[in-house]
């Protein structure tokens, strides 16, 4: 691409037209009964067209000319006159949705009938339903219908293409190596894109995994960068070192706040108010159970580990467990608050659940957290004094790693009831069964607590306005918001 200074260049060196080629034409062609242009009201089932937005976004990105089409209703007749339409004036169709095989999914078969019909299905993940084609000697890209996979398949089919039609070198995002913050599970077979943030650790750069829902498009709001587990790969482990192609540059991650451990939604409120009050300031959580959080911080891996660990033999939270995780080291643990933890269940509370005796019920059907929760420690300890066994509990191994994804699943119907507490029982307008009050803390280096990157935390975790929020999500206490406890 010609730069100012190029052109500036030529006309010192006598030159006053230069041969030039044109901006590469894309059009985008959204389809789907369910989707609805933006800023229209939704009924249950339907969707705004966000992926046109952002699809012609990331094409005007690098230099093309856009044009996005009305939407068209799942018809394939209707879905071909506009396709082929569009493909006599332009150089590349980008078909959003229907690349899937479901009933209403017609993209493949589309372009097919039109034209040639190159790939349907790619070893990616996500964007694994990808159609690639041509009609009228027009490329078409089918890209998937969930946000971050019709994204990704832009980065990695369209942008090639759209740079070789301008003449252009294919863009290279700048690289970074960092170490994994937690273990990154990934199926082999396929090349996995994972979103992650960004942040410096005592020196070093640590990658958050961030949630990989092909339909989480805050996951690419929030990315700091990609990372590719290559097919032939099962993961990575927590510490190992990858490779990041980043989204952002360095320099704006250098006050990244890291916390890893168990999951509150204060955390999330936090990274909000952090934000809004300073926004080159980040609190990037990732949320692997309060013990997993304690090994992180013992392995360099974050600055904060949030842990609400029940130490059954002596009733005390969490410092127990710092003693053990974190044997021989100078440790800081600042009290984040109290919060109750209790049964989450349906409106109205129909089954009459009363309290974890009633887990035993025959047909009860429950939801777990994962191993090293200290949610699930407090259920096991609770099953314990009465004197329940955990196989009497159906759903004892079925998991989720956060209390709204147990909210979500109560809601849902999927199960009945799940300990979690009571702010992610009221986000989803659900009942609440009290269990139990419980200390949430942050454990940290000693040497961390005057890291001026935390600074900002610490002044909001003093702040009456936020306090009061925090209260307002019920079932929270902030008496002891901010006190250090070791």
């Amino acid at each position: 691409r010609l730069r100012p200074v190029d052109v500036a260049a030529a006309g010192a060196a006598g030159a006053v037209g230069l041969l030039v080629r044109r901006r590469p034409r894309v059009l985008v062609l959204p389809t789907g009964d369910e989707i609805r242009p933006i800023g229209s009201a939704t009924a249950p089932g339907e969707i705004l067209d966000t992926n046109s937005l952002m699809l012609a976004g990331q094409a005007r990105e690098i230099g093309s000319e856009t044009v996005t089409l009305p939407i068209e209703p799942d018809d394939p007749a209707g879905i071909t006159a506009a396709l082929r339409a569009a493909t006599a004036d332009a150089d590349l169709v980008i078909l959003i949705a229907g690349s899937s095989a479901g009933r209403d999914d017609h993209t493949a078969e589309v372009i097919e009938g039109a034209g040639v019909l190159a790939v349907h299905g790619v070893a990616v993940r996500p964007g694994h339903p990808v159609v690639l084609g041509a009609v009228n000697s027009t490329p078409v890209l089918g890209c998937p219908g969930y946000p971050v996979s019709a994204a990704l398949t832009f980065e990695i089919f369209a942008a090639p293409l759209l740079a070789s039609l301008e003449g252009a070198a294919i863009r290279e995002r700048p690289r970074a190596r960092a170490r994994l913050a937690r273990k990154l599970a990934s199926s082999m077979g396929m090349d996995d894109w994972v979103r992650v943030r960004l942040g410096r650790v005592a020196g070093s750069l640590v990658a958050t995994p961030l949630p990989r829902g092909a339909g989480v498009l805050t996951s690419l709001v929030r990315a700091d960068g990609l990372l590719v587990v290559p097919s032939g790969l099962e993961g990575h482990h927590p510490g190992e070192e990858v490779d990041i192609a980043l989204l952002r540059g360095l320099s704006e991650i250098e006050r990244t706040i890291v916390a890893v451990g168990s999951h509150d939604l204060v955390l999330d409120l936090a990274a909000s108010q952090l934000r809004a009050r300073d926004p080159d300031v980040t609190l990037a959580s990732s949320n692997v159970g309060s013990l997993g959080g304690l090994v992180a911080l013992r392995d360099g891996l974050c600055h904060l580990a949030g842990s609400h660990l029940l130490d059954p033999a002596t009733g005390e939270y969490t410092l127990p467990y710092v003693d053990r995780v974190l044997s021989g080291r100078a440790t800081a643990v600042i009290r984040l608050l109290h919060r109750d933890q209790g049964l989450i269940v349906a409106p109205g509370n129909p089954l009459g659940i009363s309290g974890v005796e009633d887990l035993t019920r025959p047909g009860l059907r429950y939801v777990n957290r994962q191993r090293g929760a200290g949610t699930r420690v407090l259920l096991d300890h609770e099953l314990t004094r009465h004197e329940i066994a955990p196989e009497q509990v159906s759903g004892y191994e079925r998991e989720e790693h956060t209390h709204l994804a147990v909210a979500a699943a109560v809601a849902a119907g999927r199960v009945d009831c799940g300990l979690g507490v009571l702010a992610a029982a009221r986000a989803f307008e659900l009942d609440f069964v009290p269990v139990a009050r419980e200390p949430y803390d942050l454990v940290m280096a000693a040497d961390t607590v005057d890291d001026p990157a935390l600074a900002p935390l610490w002044a909001l975790l003093e702040d009456p306005e936020f306090r009061a929020e925090v209260e307002a999500l019920g079932g929270y206490s902030t008496a002891e918001t901010g006190r250090r406890i070791r």
